[in-house]
């Protein structure tokens, strides 16, 4: 079970230190709704990733299990393709980063966080966690991983826990703050926010550039 909690980790930590869901924690904290916006938003994250990972985790049992010693041409096609689609997302990313003098553009949407009701914001969690491409592979990465580890339901469980508990952290960890110490946090999550407005582009571009790189890897040695 320690190998496929390894294996899962780079895709888990890949959604948590996604910028967007972080910012729209943040502004959701500093609207004047902070508490029902924040924890649905927070509900619907955590249930995105829980879907995801879970229904690829069963749909990679379809995938035939690997004898002792033999090639995996199936899940080494799967695990090629993901990383290629991950070295795209990359490119896209760096791409899209504001030059220098410009300033970094959000999503139209988080414009309307002030006025958004909390079954929105779990409806925008869930989203964001099962629907948004880059998180959607890592759940076909990490469920691919966990499906083919041969553990059984109970061990697969815990590992699905805990990458859900990781890949949430960054979501919970800032309405945790701020409920436990709304006046301390407030400063600190605006600066968290405004630095990783401006570098978003750049951070999720080398995450995917290594995370891409790793299965393409993993890839062709499954062959």
């Amino acid at each position: 079970m320690n190998t496929a909690i390894g294996d899962i980790l780079p895709f888990a930590v890949a959604i948590a230190i996604s910028p967007i869901p972080i910012i729209a924690t943040i502004l959701m904290l500093m609207s004047p709704r902070p508490r029902p916006l924040s924890l649905g938003f927070l509900a619907g994250w955590l249930l995105g990733i829980a879907v995801a990972v879970v229904a690829f985790t069963l749909l990679a049992g379809v995938i035939p299990e690997r004898e002792e010693g033999a090639s995996q041409p199936i899940l080494g096609v799967v695990q090629l393709l993901i990383g290629l689609a991950l070295l795209l997302l990359a490119v896209k990313q760096w791409r899209s980063r504001p030059k220098a003098g410009e300033t970094a553009e959000l999503p139209k949407w988080m414009a309307a966080i002030d006025t958004m009701k909390p079954v929105a914001a779990l409806a925008l969690g869930f989203a964001l966690a099962a629907v948004n491409p880059k998180n959607l592979l890592m759940a076909v990465a990490a469920g691919a991983s966990i499906g083919h580890t041969a553990l059984g339901a109970g061990a697969n469980a815990v590992v699905i826990i805990v990458f859900v508990v990781l890949a949430a952290l960054s979501v919970a960890l800032p309405v945790v703050a701020y409920l436990v110490a709304p006046g301390r946090a407030s400063h600190a999550l605006d600066a968290i926010r405004a630095w990783l407005t401006e570098n978003n582009a750049a951070i999720m571009a080398v995450v995917l550039v290594l995370l891409g790189a790793q299965l393409l890897g993993k890839g062709i040695g499954s062959f």
